[in-house]
Order: C-alpha cells, then sequence, then structure tokens
C-alpha cells in the first residue's frame, strides 16, 4: 500500500499544472492617472503645506519623484477604448462593391497645347512699322499675336538624348576590400619589388652614359672665373702721432722672442 502512495504522488507530481489566465486589467493595465489631494499622504515628497489644489500636481516642474516609484508625467491619457491615430470612414463599399464592378481609372481630358510666341517675328514687324519704343512695342504685340507653328516649336525644343537601354544611372559601387593581400602584406611586397626595378634601371642607365673627356678651360672661361684684385687702402692715422715710431711691435721679430723667451736649462 505505502508503494502504491507513493507513486500516485509522482504522478499527480509530474502532471502539467495548466496555465495561468492572466485578465485583461493585468495585461492592458488601465492608463494612470495624474497625482490628486486624495493621493497625497503623510511622508510622501509631494507632500505640501497650506492651501493644495489638485492643479499643482499636473505642472511637471513641480511634481517630484517619490521614492521607488516611476515619475508623474501629470498628463491623463484616455481610456482602454481609445484608438490612437487617424480614422478614416470606409467610403468605398468594401468587398462587395469591389467584386460587384471593376473600378476604371478615367482619363484626364488633356488640354490643348498652347503654341510659344514668336517674338522675333514680332519685333521685326515692330521695326517696319517704324515703332522702336517699349509702349509702342507692348501694344504692337498685342494687337498682332504671332505664334510658332508645331513644326517650328518642335525644331526649337531640345528633345532628350538617346540612352542605350542597358544603362544604369548613380555612381558605381566601391570595390571591396581586399583583406588578403593586407594580411599577406602584399602592397609592401610590390612596393619592394618595384623600388628594386627602379634602381635597376638607374644602374643600367649610368653604365650607358657617355663619359666625356676632360674639360680644358678657354680664355674666356678663365675671365668668367677671374677675381680682380681689391687694393686695401691704408689706415687713417691721426696727423700728430706719425712722426713718433711704433713701441709695440705685433708680431713680434725674431730678436724680441730670443730676448723675451725662458732659460733653458740643458
Amino acid at each position: 500500500m505505502p508503494e502504491a502512495r507513493t507513486s500516485c504522488h509522482d504522478l499527480t507530481r509530474w502532471k502539467k499544472k495548466p496555465p495561468v489566465r492572466r485578465t485583461v486589467s493585468q495585461i492592458c493595465p488601465p492608463p494612470r492617472q495624474p497625482l490628486t489631494v486624495a493621493d497625497i499622504q503623510p511622508g510622501m515628497e509631494n507632500e505640501r503645506l497650506g492651501v493644495v489644489r489638485d492643479s499643482m500636481f499636473q505642472n511637471p516642474l513641480i511634481v517630484k519623484a517619490e521614492l521607488g516609484k516611476p515619475r508623474e508625467r501629470s498628463c491623463s491619457l484616455p481610456g482602454i477604448n481609445f484608438n490612437y491615430g487617424l480614422y478614416i470612414q470606409r467610403q468605398d463599399g468594401g468587398v462587395p462593391e469591389a467584386i460587384g464592378h471593376w473600378n476604371v481609372f478615367k482619363q484626364q481630358p488633356t488640354c490643348p497645347h498652347e503654341l510659344s510666341r514668336d517674338y522675333i517675328a514680332m519685333n521685326r514687324g515692330a521695326v517696319k512699322a517704324g515703332l522702336v519704343t517699349a509702349r509702342e512695342n507692348f501694344h504692337y504685340r498685342q494687337l498682332n499675336d504671332i505664334r510658332i507653328s508645331d513644326q517650328d516649336d518642335r525644331r526649337l525644343k531640345k528633345e532628350p538624348p538617346s540612352l542605350p537601354p542597358n544603362m544604369t544611372f548613380g555612381i558605381r559601387a566601391r570595390p571591396s576590400t581586399p583583406f588578403f593581400d593586407l594580411l599577406q602584406h602584399r602592397y609592401q611586397q610590390l612596393w619592394v619589388q618595384e623600388q628594386k626595378a627602379n634602381q635597376k634601371a638607374i644602374k643600367l642607365e649610368k653604365k650607358h652614359k657617355v663619359i666625356l673627356g676632360k674639360l680644358y678651360e678657354t680664355r674666356s672661361s678663365q675671365l668668367r672665373k677671374y677675381k680682380p684684385p681689391v687694393k686695401l687702402d691704408a689706415l687713417w692715422h691721426m696727423p700728430h702721432f706719425q712722426k713718433d715710431p711704433s713701441q709695440v711691435q705685433s708680431p713680434p721679430n725674431d730678436h724680441v722672442k730670443q730676448a723675451t723667451s725662458p732659460p733653458s736649462y740643458s
């Protein structure tokens, strides 16, 4: 018997519990309304002294955030049955009307093409009639309104250029980045190879270069390089010191050197 009881308990334990059904109010809770004087309790952040009105709790600059609660936005929202957005009433009749007949688009009547005015012909006629001023030309154009014919109008207007059918407009897409070349330092190897090829080309050019012989200088080249000597004038001395001999010799002569040199002990 105890074994049977334990087996019954195990079966009831492993049975799936029925899912908890949530109510509409839990799924779509009612919109939060702004605070009122009745909602304020002692000890709350929005508790005030003196005269208190409901309009004080509808100003977002005055309302303070309660501890552990979301901030009040001080605005009332419509109920659950309110639909946000633009409501368009159905006037097409729905599916029955769509099945009953086919709505064909009616082509709008095209207005006749107005021909452009031929100002060249009107100016020519005004000059022939002897009309020169702007006012006379204006009256002449009102009385003689000359228009360009259809063929001339088509010839004067620029036709669109003929483009191939497979032509695509826009900017071409940038090619993909060669990551394998970047990882393998391919661009560095190509640059080194290019530098080596340039050095080889320079060496070959130096080998094939004709070495000219010794250039002899001519008289014109020598004269071009010649610098005439500059004669330095004597230094100026005061007249009453010219008769007195100099007392100091610089650089000293050999006699002075021997007299002033220290004796050598050998």
